[in-house]
């Protein structure tokens, strides 16, 4: 259970970063696993839109749509008592321009309760990351991979060039950003951008030197039918658990020892 109850905020994110406390984050698409994390400590909850994979069977991200990402955003909110709550912006509506894109981001914080917004790309949205802040929609910037442009960057890939993951990192602090979470990129990049950064790093797939990391809890829970990316640490095989107690659930059922006196009524 978590010893910590006060609400994470953007301030207490830029507090753990000076410490050198790192930061844990992990995707939530329900109530209960929403509220699970939470009790357990976990310091973000991010409704991504990889719900589309987890949830849906979709290949990628990008079928997932908008009125998709506010019904899960409210759910995790609604049982979020600590962790801060943020919300993806599904393809294309952070691609639509800034005046969309801030309509489209006032939406879902209005409508889902959550604290902020993940946005992909980094210099290219500079312009809509500012207007966002402005507006007072907080924003996490997603550099390196990006999976809603997973076909023009040619696959799930590293993302090896330097120079455009530091550009990318650097002006979305300049917008202001009050996190960059980069992906799949190579650890002396990642620890490189982390350094030069006011703002916390989160990793996925970048190495330990990020300032926090983050997760699909599915992934991290062993509910993954699939690949599992090597970037992924498999804490427990839920899978298997679930699968064995449900053949002795159905075995139980076939040979009449379910339900039990004790787990029926008079």
């Amino acid at each position: 259970m978590a010893t910590e109850k006060r609400p994470v905020t953007i301030a207490s994110l830029s507090k753990m970063k000076k410490r050198g406390e790192r930061i844990t984050m992990l995707t939530a698409y329900d109530f209960t696993m929403a509220t699970i994390l939470d009790q357990a400590g976990v310091d973000v909850l991010l409704v991504g839109d990889t719900l589309g994979m987890v949830l849906q069977g979709h290949l990628t991200t990008i079928p997932v749509t908008l009125r998709d990402m506010i019904y899960h955003g409210r759910l995790v909110a609604k049982a979020a008592k600590r962790a801060m709550v943020v919300v993806d912006l599904p393809f294309p509506h952070g691609q639509l321009g800034v005046q969309k894109t801030l309509q489209v981001s006032a939406r879902i914080m209005k409508q889902t309760g959550c604290q902020a917004v993940k946005l992909e790309g980094g210099a290219e949205q500079a312009e809509t990351i500012a207007a966002l802040v402005s507006a007072g929609i907080p924003v996490i910037a997603h550099v390196g991979l990006r999976p809603q442009s997973v076909h023009a960057l040619g696959g799930y890939r590293v993302q090896r060039d330097a120079d455009r993951l530091e550009r990318d990192a650097l002006a979305a602090q300049a917008a202001g950003a009050f996190s960059v979470l980069m992906e799949c990129v190579p650890r002396d990049l990642a620890k490189q951008v982390t350094e030069r950064l006011n703002v916390p790093t989160i990793g996925i797939g970048a190495g330990p030197e990020c300032d926090g990391q983050v997760l699909v809890t599915h992934d991290m829970l062993g509910l993954t039918l699939g690949h599992v990316p090597k970037f992924v640490r498999q804490l427990t095989n839920l899978t298997g658990q679930v699968q064995q107690a449900v053949a002795e659930y159905r075995q139980s059922v076939r040979d009449g020892s379910f339900p039990s006196a004790e787990e029926s009524f008079e």
